[in-house]
């Protein structure tokens, strides 16, 4: 194939976590996300010989000092020129894991390494600070679109998914997915994650085409509709979390496999699927009744294992949600970052109210809505 000489841009929303946080770590545990309208933008360009002299890749990102150049040891990428090599891999990591997992469905294609230019933009951070909508899952679906159509490859959504997924799970193995899914298909998602041990050792053992090809044990993605009459609110705390390190911490722990961790799995499946029916049918008060046990479901794990899901602001965000007849939950794993509400559509007054509640406690309400489509190819 001849080096590609025209420039791909795409770019993948940001996500919540409805309902189902914690229990969808586990193989086949449900989870609802919702798309939202903030995007990560990856711009894929030839490599125009400017910068990083000799470099296969230069990636650029917003929240990076500058472009840094890689070169392709095998299916690795490595650092150009000088500098702290592992420093700059951990700055780039989701985005180097996604154009090595695409480089390398494309060397079993009889691709060349690709060598191109990459650009990151981010509208999922303030100054630097994160506001919990999903940026790494975000940045690593839109690398993998940018990349793979660059490359010509003829990706389909689910191709996409699994290309995100795997390049997140050779990072972090604990990875749900459910940011990667929400930013593939945009709008209301049910979410059940694959074993990703079984598809990292597929992947490894008989190649990433052939992980793309074959069942993933667990996994399951299905649209659902969103909610009528309920306008969804979000709150961003000002306290960057790390989904990755709560979830690590959890692990860690010797409450997992104990009759609590069972009856915490089990109440809050049964809460999803429950949310999820309301949303299919259209049951408003059902699906406000499934938010609220969510959020008693996840005090309950905070209490058992100390990992300070619920910080002032969060309590603060759902109390002022309850208090006019709405449910209000933190959106992912806590700890800071970002909570959401839904709110009846026909009382403005009482949104404004909650609204005016959540600044006065120091909580940003976040202009953002559901974004009703996730990333093209």
């Amino acid at each position: 194939m001849s080096t590609p000489r025209h420039t791909v841009v795409r770019r993948a929303p940001g996500k919540l976590f409805v309902a189902g946080e914690y229990a969808v770590v586990e193989p086949g545990n449900p989870a609802i996300l919702v798309a939202v309208d903030r995007y990560v933008t990856v711009t894929a360009s030839p490599r125009t010989g400017g910068g990083a002299g000799g470099a296969d890749v230069v990636i650029s990102s917003d929240l990076a000092p500058g472009p840094v150049g890689w070169r392709w040891h095998g299916q690795r990428l490595v650092l150009h020129g000088p500098g702290d090599g592992q420093r700059a891999r951990g700055a780039l990591a989701h985005v180097l894991s996604a154009i090595e997992v695409v480089g390398s469905l494309g060397a079993e294609r009889g691709l060349p390494a690709p060598a191109l230019e990459v650009s990151v933009s981010s509208q999922l951070h303030q100054e630097g600070r994160k506001f919990g909508l999903g940026s790494s899952g975000a940045v690593t679906v839109a690398t993998v679109a940018a990349v793979g159509s660059w490359c010509a490859m003829d990706l389909s959504p689910d191709d996409r998914f699994r290309l995100a997924m795997l390049a997140t799970a050779r990072l972090d193995a604990k990875a749900s997915g459910g940011d990667l899914a929400a930013s593939t298909w945009g709008g209301w998602i049910a979410y059940q994650a694959p074993d990703r041990a079984h598809v990292l050792d597929l992947a490894h053992r008989l190649g990433v085409g052939t992980a793309l090809r074959a069942p993933w044990p667990g996994h399951r993605v299905s649209r659902l509709s969103p909610p009528e009459g309920l306008s969804l609110q979000v709150g961003w705390t000002g306290e960057p979390a790390s989904t990755a390190s709560l979830v690590s911490a959890l692990h860690r722990g010797t409450w997992r496999g104990t009759a609590s961790h069972g009856r915490f799995v089990r109440t809050t499946t049964a809460c999803v699927r429950a949310a999820a029916a309301a949303l299919r049918t259209g049951d408003r008060q059902g699906l406000l009744h499934q938010i609220r046990l969510a959020r008693r479901e996840l005090a309950r794990l905070d209490d058992k294992v100390g990992l300070g899901i619920f910080t002032p602001g969060l309590r603060t965000m759902c109390d002022a949600a309850e208090a006019v007849g709405g449910a209000a939950k933190p959106s992912g794993a806590g700890g800071g970052d970002c909570g959401i509400a839904l709110l009846d559509a026909g009382a403005p007054r009482d949104i404004t109210h909650v609204r005016e509640r959540w600044a006065t406690a120091g909580v940003l309400p976040l202009p953002v809505r559901p974004a009703l489509e996730g990333t093209e190819q």
